[in-house]
């Protein structure tokens, strides 16, 4: 007999539902399964502390106001802007977490909860990449070169996927979907892999297919997730190098054994296209799916095996 706690919280700009197997629990079992939960969703709420532009009392938001300045950082900003760099790096600047200021300006600039606007008032000056911040390790300090505004949403989120992840451990059979990032441990309340939907890009109602996962995380980018308020045939993911819009994918998913690898390559394989997409994950051992605008489908070779193109179907995660 299936005995699972689910939770369901707005956290990160989205809806996270935190699911925990158990079978035949007693009550002490169904108690610790509610309060590792809670511990889970104490993780959003500190990164999202650490590394949102949306909260101008953030350390991140702190930081962007200080141009020009070695800042002392936590390390957990330290490290989320040294992972942003280095798949900055890896991408040649496609993926790139200097773009916050373009974001602003096509209205990706509300607070989710408060339905605020959150605007730091750094002048775009132009021209910034991520070769214009600066990290000390030995002092763990980061200095922002010319004034810019970074962006971590490609990477926060799965970070608090993954540390979210470290506290239901123990639980063995759980699954954190964020919004469509996912981490699956172990089994289903059926004792079989977690089974993921992959949404069709162009109908929320339908799905690619579908893949099986355990112990692993699955995370998708899609041009259908926020539309820019300010130009209608614009959206979120940019290719920083242009700083416009990506127009030659609209959907990509990774695979990786964490989160914070899959969301942020999911991303930089979303702007770099099928081809250089794929040969970027190929490369550094992840599988993934990258869909065109006319509903092509480029795959890893382990992906081809593990994923199952099974036209429209119906459903999610399970």
């Amino acid at each position: 007999m299936s005995d699972s706690y689910i939770h369901t919280a707005g956290l990160m700009g989205t809806v996270v539902t935190f699911q925990v197997v158990g079978h035949g629990a007693d009550d002490r079992e169904r108690l610790e399964r509610k309060e590792g939960v809670e511990r889970a969703v104490e993780w959003f709420h500190t990164i999202t502390d650490h590394c949102s532009r949306f909260d101008s009392r953030s350390e991140l938001a702190r930081l962007s106001t200080q141009i020009g300045v070695a800042v002392p950082v936590t390390a957990m900003l330290f490290e989320a802007v040294r992972f942003a760099l280095a798949v900055a790096e890896e991408s040649d600047g496609a993926f790139d977490p200097t773009v916050g200021l373009r974001m602003e300006a096509e209205g990706f600039d509300t607070e989710f909860r408060s339905g605020n606007i959150v605007r730091l008032g750094i002048k775009d000056v132009g021209g910034v990449s991520y070769r214009d911040v600066f990290l000390d390790d030995d002092e763990r300090t980061i200095t922002l070169r010319r004034p810019l505004v970074l962006d971590l949403g490609a990477v926060a989120k799965g970070l608090a996927i993954d540390m979210a992840a470290r506290e239901l451990q123990t639980f063995e059979n759980f699954a954190i979907d964020a919004g469509g990032d996912l981490y699956l441990g172990g089994c289903n309340a059926d004792g079989q892999p977690w089974s993921v939907g992959i949404r069709h890009p162009r109908d929320e109602h339908e799905m690619l297919g579908t893949l099986h996962v355990s112990g692993m995380a699955a995370c998708t980018s899609g041009d259908y997730a926020r539309r820019s308020l300010i130009h209608d045939d614009d959206h979120h993911i940019v290719d920083a190098r242009s700083r416009k819009s990506v127009t030659a994918s609209v959907s990509a998913t990774v695979v990786a054994s964490s989160a914070m690898v899959a969301d942020a390559l999911a991303t930089a394989a979303f702007v770099l296209g099928p081809a250089d997409g794929i040969r970027l994950l190929e490369r550094h051992g992840l599988d993934g799916l990258i869909v065109t605008p006319a509903l092509e489908q480029f795959t890893t070779p382990g992906m081809r095996r593990d994923y199952h193109s099974s036209g429209v179907t119906t459903g999610g995660v399970s």
